[in-house]
């Protein structure tokens, strides 16, 4: 049975066993592949059926090609890093990639161009010939729904990231110009596998894979003889029986790409449903979902993404498929779209409809949670379909019903993908109540900005019209609060719009991205003016990642001293404090949780901040002044 998160069975010896050797081939696969006649190494059954063994794969067997190929022989066992011998089998075999296409074919449904498209249908780039859309997935940080395939289909030797993917694929229809369905959003090829995704344009989906009727919602780690089956663009619906896996195959992908070392598992035929012609996979089949089988009938479960075949006219019908939870690291999606039926916006400009799916508690790849309030913010937090968070593109509120402003916005920013837009109009969100939203009344005549707590600049990043989307959200007033000009406006030399700008200049950030937690600190004594509280004080909590370490830093930015004269020109300084994460929760009245990062204020080390902004642990500290921005240095 595959190994699964519910229903495992208790491990065996030979399971223990197993695991060992699983660990042996990803240390030692690769070095295995430097042998010339050597095409591949994985776990599988001595003779089919025999005791656990390390298997290898060759070109060509016997002393005569040993000595031609300057190959060394391999050993009847060899022993793992516990000193266990194990015995290993030698089969002769060589792979080649699945998407060579020989001749032509007579036409079927699942070679034309089809609108709204679906997994098991003809699928290319531009420059290719014909694969497979193996699964519609969503891309994590956007939500965008998105192919999922090889990388020799979707890039290959001729691509390029941003390319245009078509359906059908050249060799089912050279129409290129009129059958574009996306463009290439990621790829990867390498031990990982051979994948890559497809952002989806200008098509429907139907998430069902073709003749097999399901759609993935769950993955399998795969365990030997679990039973599989898939759904084509050449040999349609087809069986088969995992009989090795931890398999690293060599693969050679032609120039510029050249030999590749792959990683999955492999695949035999399930003689319970042998097909009539004995393939399970033949050219245009790559990209293709495996999905655990139940006998006749097709589950959930992913199992793997088809990559690569038998190869020299070999008789030992077999595939190799990749490891979901390889690729879908690799590439960063999730086979399930977030829930928001309500959070949709139409985008005048693009006449298109994008998901806002809010503030993503992964995007950094280390879980940071969103924090939990307390019973009073609770029930003071303005209820959106149930939940207290309201969802933007690439940002969530937390909206207070009584100050009619965010009690905390919680955003991502992916620095590698920032889009340039023009400012958007501010605007009273339409799915919350006028009378909970503190709108421009309060912003005429005097000195108050209107401030973005999600910095507009952080979330304009992505694809065009998801970042045109972002730009529009940054400016419901859901997301503005009261801040005297000089203390928001980055001309003025504004503290709180450039931390985050001087955190990605002073240290070496994992992928440039960052998410930030932001708010005002409300206090029943803040300043009453035209029926509004303005908060004297607000926080920010930026966490990134440094070679995979989580990293937190605390602010707390004063504008008390701004406040005293709203109509006239006031000179005193900012009060800008560096603080402990611990100290925000009674301030804020927000848990912000154990996330396992580290604060730096807690460990001066990590620190990022320069020595002006120094952590200050004691009440009778926060008394240092920061002027401006010229004074941020190192």
């Amino acid at each position: 049975m595959a190994r699964r998160t519910s229903g495992r069975k208790a491990p065996t010896a030979q399971d223990a066993l197993v695991e060992a050797l699983r660990s042996h081939v990803r240390a030692k696969g690769n070095d295995y592949l430097k042998d010339p006649n050597i095409t591949s190494v994985g776990v599988g059954l001595k003779n089919g059926s025999g005791p656990v063994s390390l298997q290898f794969t060759v070109g060509e067997k016997g002393a005569s090609a040993i000595e031609r190929l300057e190959s060394s022989e391999i050993p009847a066992t060899i022993s793992l890093a516990d000193g266990t011998v194990v015995p290993t089998d030698v089969i002769e075999r060589s792979y080649k990639p699945a998407f060579d296409l020989v001749e032509a074919e007579a036409i079927d449904e699942r070679k034309v161009r089809r609108d709204p498209i679906r997994p098991g249908i003809s699928i290319s780039h531009p420059k290719g010939t014909a694969g497979t859309i193996g699964l519609i997935v969503f891309d994590r940080s956007s939500g965008a729904p998105c192919v999922l395939s090889n990388w020799h289909v979707l890039h290959g030797n001729r691509g390029a990231i941003g390319d245009p993917v078509v359906q059908p694929g050249p060799f089912d229809d050279n129409n290129v110009a009129g059958n574009v369905a996306g463009k290439l959003l990621r790829s990867h090829l390498g031990n990982a596998g051979d994948c890559a995704l497809a952002r989806i344009e200008q098509r429907g989906i139907e998430r069902p894979v073709l003749q097999l009727g399901v759609t993935a919602t769950r993955m399998a780690r795969v365990a030997l003889g679990d039973k599989v089956v898939k759904s084509g663009r050449t040999t349609g619906v087809t069986y088969g029986i995992v009989r090795r896996v931890d398999v690293i195959a060599k693969i050679d992908y032609s120039a510029p790409a050249g030999e590749q070392p792959i990683g999955g598992f492999e695949i035999g035929v399930d003689p319970a449903h042998a097909p009539s012609d004995g393939e399970i996979s033949m050219g245009g089949d790559s990209g293709s979902a495996w999905m655990i089988a139940s006998g006749a009938k097709a589950t959930d479960i992913f199992a793997g993404l088809h990559f690569a075949g038998e190869a020299g006219g070999n008789t030992d019908e077999h595939a190799l498929a990749c490891y979901p939870l390889s690729v879908q690291k690799k590439l960063d999606f999730v086979l399930e779209p977030a829930v928001a039926p309500a959070g949709k916006k139409k985008v005048p400009a693009a006449g298109v409809e994008l998901l806002r799916s809010g503030y993503n508690p992964l995007f950094l790849k280390v879980p940071l949670p969103l924090p939990q309030l307390g019973a009073a913010a609770r029930k003071d937090a303005f209820p959106f379909e149930g939940q207290p968070l309201i969802p933007y593109t690439h940002f969530s509120v937390c909206l207070s019903k009584s100050r009619r402003m965010a009690r905390y916005v919680a955003w991502n920013i992916d620095g590698t993908r920032i889009v340039r837009t023009g400012r958007d109009d501010f605007q009273l969100d339409p799915r919350v109540p006028a009378a909970r939203q503190i709108g421009n009344e309060a912003y005429l005549n005097n000195k108050l900005d209107r401030g973005h707590i999600a910095r507009r600049a952080d979330l304009v990043w992505g694809e065009v019209e998801e970042a045109k989307q972002a730009n529009a959200d940054s400016s419901c007033y859901t997301n503005i609060a009261p801040q005297h000009e000089r203390y928001n406006q980055s001309s003025r030399r504004g503290l709180w719009g450039n931390l985050e700008n001087l955190i990605l200049e002073q240290v070496d950030v994992q992928d440039i991205r960052m998410s930030v937690f932001a708010g005002p600190l409300f206090s029943g004594d803040d300043l009453l003016y035209r029926g509004i509280r303005l908060p004297s004080e607000y926080w920010k909590l930026v966490a990134y990642v440094v070679g995979g370490d989580l990293r937190l830093a605390a602010f707390i930015l004063s504008q008390e001293p701004l406040l005293s004269d709203l109509e006239a020109i006031d000179l005193d300084p900012f009060k800008l404090f560096q603080v402990r994460v611990a100290d925000l929760k009674p301030r804020a009245g927000i848990d912000f949780g154990d996330h396992g990062g580290v604060d730096v204020v807690e460990r001066p080390e990590a620190a990022i901040v320069p020595r002006e902004l120094e952590a200050l642990r004691a009440p009778a500290d926060l008394a240092r002044e920061v002027n401006d921005l010229g004074d941020l240095r190192l």
